[in-house]
């Protein structure tokens, strides 16, 4: 994927900090064979704690929109298992 999510005017009243935090995240995701994806997804994850820094519903749903709209197909479907796999953790917890 290619970095012009970032250009998505609707960013701008995100705090950079969480910016950059994304913007390592999808550089390291690109970096990645395809196996290793949810891996990193999870240690990033678990970075972002670490940072404390977290997104609230409304950012994760702008930041999917926005990198949805700038993904391929394969990218996408990728997206979408991680979306499920995330649902069904939260859904186990609650």
């Amino acid at each position: 994927m290619n970095n012009d999510w970032k250009q998505d005017p609707r960013l701008k009243s995100m705090n950079p900090e969480k910016i950059k935090f994304l913007t390592d995240f999808v550089e390291q995701l690109n970096g990645a064979p395809k196996d290793q994806a949810l891996a990193r997804f999870i240690a990033m994850s678990t970075q972002a704690s670490q940072k404390n820094i977290s997104f609230s519903d409304q950012e994760t749903k702008l930041l999917t929109d926005i990198l949805l709209s700038h993904m391929n197909s394969s990218d996408k479907s990728r997206l979408d298992m991680f979306r499920a796999l995330t649902q069904k953790m939260t859904f186990r917890r609650g």
